[in-house]
């Protein structure tokens, strides 16, 4: 099969598609026919892109680690999944990733993907869709009538937080450059602060949750705009103040089989949509990657089958 490896560490000018093993399925995985896969901007710089659980070398490594596909086989002692399911999910960061014809992947990592939705937009799901629903919820206990501030909310994470806030009825208030504010405003942010421009804690009153995926200064200063019991939620780095009678939550996004069901409902349904800021063929890989470098907002996504661009299965 065609797929898009890395034989040493570096960046993305060193990711190259060539001819790769078919791979295997273990017990409990599944075989994914690979329609459309996404990717982490920084993931070339993980140690688990380089090394596996015992600390070995793994090179060379496949990328992306979000699927949309169909599943082709299924692994002895697999539960849950049959051939032909279209599916979606976030792949173990230890093992090859998506960017690629075929991946095998674990099956309680996968969720059906319904007929509604096209393998883009399945793929742009996984890893942002889990990532604001476990900060939101899981770790950040947003309910509705609270407010959320969100930083970075055009972006890939933080405009599927927008809609997931908005759609159990919380008020949200967002930040970011200039350039993500129709965005934001279009999803329903009730109030956007353009960071270069205003101080976001001068413009916005306590909260009872701000989510941070930008990091640095701003998550340095976010620790004030939280309401006492409330929290700050992090996905950039742990959060170096607690908020006053508060607390703060750094976290790295799991897989989970039923929080991504519940995205896909929702996403069927109409309820949130992933943004995606570019599609690209899987043989400019490394131009994807380099794109999302130069600042595309939203997901960026790899079509690796290209007649599988839209939700008809035809």
């Amino acid at each position: 099969m065609q797929a898009v490896r890395i034989h040493r560490q570096g960046g993305p000018e060193d990711l190259v598609l060539e001819q790769a093993p078919y791979p295997t399925a273990t017990v409990g995985d599944v075989i994914v026919k690979v329609h459309a896969a996404s990717f982490t901007p920084d993931e070339l710089q993980w140690p688990v892109t380089w090394i596996d659980r015992g600390g070995r070398d793994r090179t060379p490594a496949v990328p992306g680690h979000e699927v949309a596909g169909v599943v082709t086989e299924v692994g002895y002692g697999t539960t849950g999944l049959k051939v032909g399911d279209r599916v979606v999910g976030l792949t173990d960061r230890h093992r090859d990733g998506a960017a690629a014809e075929y991946v095998a992947v674990e099956a309680r990592d996968l969720a059906v993907l319904p007929d509604e939705i096209d393998d883009v937009t399945g793929a742009a799901l996984p890893m942002s869709g889990l990532t604001a629903w476990q900060a939101l919820f899981t770790h950040g206990g947003l309910t509705a009538g609270q407010t959320v501030l969100v930083h970075g909310a055009s972006g890939g994470v933080g405009a599927l937080a927008v809609q997931l806030a908005r759609d159990v009825g919380a008020r949200v208030v967002g930040t970011g450059r200039e350039r993500g504010r129709a965005v934001a405003e279009e999803l329903g942010v009730e109030l956007y602060v353009d960071l270069d421009r205003a101080a976001f804690e001068k413009l916005v009153g306590p909260v009872d949750l701000v989510f941070d995926t930008i990091g640095g200064d701003v998550l340095a200063r976010s620790a004030t705009s939280v309401k006492p019991g409330g929290t700050l939620v992090s996905i950039s780095a742990p959060p170096p103040e607690q908020p006053t009678r508060g607390q703060a939550v750094y976290f790295i996004v799991e897989a989970n089989r039923d929080q991504l069901a519940e995205l896909a409902s929702r996403t069927a349904a109409g309820r949130i949509s992933p943004h995606v800021g570019a599609v690209f063929p899987l043989a400019e890989t490394a131009e994807a990657f380099q794109a999302k470098r130069r600042g595309i907002t939203g997901k960026v996504v790899l079509l690796v089958e290209p007649s599988a661009q839209t939700a008809s299965r035809s």
